[in-house]
């Protein structure tokens, strides 16, 4: 596994491949990485000749200047998981590197850019499609590996391909989960013991909709989700949700469309978002 720093040393790495008609797969990280982004490397192995997984924590997507700077950072471990899961390129750029020079970027994402994290973080998905797209023109990979946890981002990435008309393919993979439940992110090492069992009223909530949903009403399934969390001490509900998987528009209607049930809540200091398809 080789750990490249520079745009111009990873196009030259990859040329080669590019030019043997190889397929180059990208999973792009924030680091911090745990199970959930090894399966995505795993996915990635079974699609593609050569995995290229970048670690870059992007500043241009925080909305909270200390949410960045507590943002963990544990390289050392990053690369021993990422040489264990048989990653071939790591590419670790710095600041500099992906932002030479103040740029500006607004692209139109539609409506969904606005709903849910986009109204709690707002300009959020604007950083996050930047940086992607900076990746994507680096890599130039045929596909493209992100985890379904991040539902509303996988969404606008997809988006950004279509504006730019980008010819790629993007690959949303399953959620994966501690033994009980709680879903893996890199911020789960904020929380406290008493937290880390308050937070798994999510996916409580999650399921409780997941299992009721043919049975149940909407409404009534929202309801119950909502009592549960509210009911849960520490946990401060942003959202609870059941929406069209294309717009992330509420929907009262079962079996009109694909649904997906999103929650996001501040447990303790730390915000947690989860997710479930329903149908």
């Amino acid at each position: 596994m080789e750990v490249i720093n520079t745009i111009a040393a990873l196009k030259l790495l990859l040329q080669p491949r590019k030019l043997a008609k190889q397929k180059i797969a990208l999973v792009p990280t924030m680091g911090a990485l745990h199970k959930g982004h090894v399966s995505l490397i795993k996915i990635a192995q079974q699609n593609a000749d050569i995995v290229v997984c970048s670690i870059f924590v992007n500043p241009t997507q925080f909305t909270d200047p200390k949410d960045l700077e507590k943002y963990p950072r544990p390289l050392e471990h990053d690369i021993e998981m990422l040489q264990a899961a048989g990653c071939d390129y790591v590419f670790m750029p710095s600041v500099q590197e992906m932002y030479p020079a103040p740029e500006e970027w607004h692209i139109d994402l539609g409506n969904a850019e606005f709903l849910l994290e986009g109204e709690f973080r707002k300009g959020h998905y604007q950083g996050v499609t930047q940086i992607v797209k900076k990746l994507f023109d680096a890599v130039d990979p045929d596909l493209a590996f992100f985890g379904q946890k991040d539902f509303q981002q996988v969404l606008m990435i997809r988006n950004m391909v279509a504006y730019f008309g980008l010819d790629l393919q993007i690959i949303s993979c399953p959620i994966i989960r501690e033994d009980d439940g709680l879903a893996m992110s890199s911020r789960n090492i904020h929380l406290s013991a008493a937290d880390r069992q308050n937070a798994l009223v999510l996916s409580r909530a999650l399921q409780y909709v997941q299992d009721n949903f043919s049975a149940g009403n909407i409404n009534d399934l929202l309801e119950k989700a909502h009592r549960m969390i509210n009911e849960t001490e520490g946990v401060q509900l942003d959202y609870f949700t059941i929406a069209d998987t294309e717009t992330l528009l509420p929907e009262q209607q079962k079996g009109v469309k694909k649904l997906v049930a999103l929650v996001a809540a501040k447990v303790g200091e730390t915000r947690l978002i989860d997710n479930m398809i329903l149908n």
